[in-house]
């Protein structure tokens, strides 16, 4: 196990990440570097009110305890007792324009420690589309570029994890996905440390060319105050799922994560209507009907 060299890749994987969307938004990414007393720190990467981008975070933290969080040891009681040490890569871009999708992608790694026995390690993560106006095209580009990611590491890899995460984001008590999917991924350790490490690396490598071509094809996509008051109605599905079922975000907040990274994944407006329904044959029944359902787009 090499924390060291985990450190290393999240560290340039974030510089990577923002240097190529500074370089797609007119603003830069705000950079605030933070300290957590009880061990560890982070660099959060944020932007608002950009020209393409209304709200998105790029952060990459490292925190250590001497107790592992509930939503961690959940699965695996014996180690809630021992210290650990978590770091990875975690962004959520939430685009101005409705026909541009949002997108998150998370990298991870976290190792269980107990003094005089051997650490328990495992990567999670992967990305996953939300868009608010469904094109075939762009749905497709998505789902193949997360095959190629996983291609070098088995035939079935891609479609147990894209199962996974049709499965993980997927809002319960609505029935209903988040979006249209991609890869996901956890308690990953066989095949070693270094086959796993390069399992994850592989995933954060691929996200710029799964996510940069479909907001560059779709950001001067004419919208007007219809579209937008839908882009903040399916919105409220994502506030939902992160606040209600995001493994993530409880991780965070349980181990006295920095609140205000933690919670940057949320969008800045957002609304709610009751029972609301789309009209039918309507570009908003459209992403009900043949997007928000899982289909093998690949």
């Amino acid at each position: 196990m090499d924390l060291a060299a985990a450190h290393a890749y999240f560290t340039v994987l974030q510089e990577r990440i923002v240097a190529a969307l500074d370089a797609l938004d007119a603003k830069p990414f705000r950079r605030d570097a933070w300290q957590r007393p009880e061990g560890g720190g982070g660099l959060t990467c944020l932007i608002e009110e950009g020209d393409l981008f209304e709200r998105g975070g790029v952060n990459f933290s490292r925190v250590r305890g001497e107790r592992l969080p509930a939503s961690a040891s959940a699965a695996r009681a014996e180690l809630a007792a021992r210290g650990y040490d978590a770091m990875g890569v975690s962004l959520v871009l939430h685009p101005r324009n409705p026909h541009v999708p949002t997108v998150h992608m998370n990298v991870r790694l976290l190792a269980a420690t107990a003094q005089g026995t051997a650490p328990v390690w495992w990567f999670g993560g992967g990305m996953d589309l939300t868009p608010y106006y469904g094109f075939e095209e762009d749905a497709r580009h998505f789902h193949a570029t997360c095959r190629r990611a996983l291609e070098p590491f088995g035939p079935g890899r891609h479609a147990r994890y894209k199962k996974w995460c049709d499965e993980y984001f997927f809002l319960r008590h609505r029935n209903e996905p988040r979006g249209i999917g991609g890869i996901f991924f956890d308690d990953l350790s066989e095949g070693g440390f270094e086959y796993s490490f390069a399992l994850a690396r592989a995933v954060g490598d691929h996200f710029l060319e799964a996510y940069l071509p479909i907001a560059e094809r779709r950001r001067a996509t004419p919208y007007g105050e219809r579209e937008r008051r839908f882009q903040a109605y399916r919105r409220g599905r994502y506030v939902e799922f992160n606040l209600v079922w995001d493994r993530g975000t409880l991780f965070g907040l349980q181990s006295g994560g920095r609140t205000e990274a933690i919670l940057m994944s949320l969008p800045p407006i957002v609304r709610w209507q009751y029972d609301w329904k789309p009209e039918t044959g309507s570009p908003e029944e459209k992403l009900y009907t043949d997007f928000l359902r899982p289909r093998d787009w690949v």
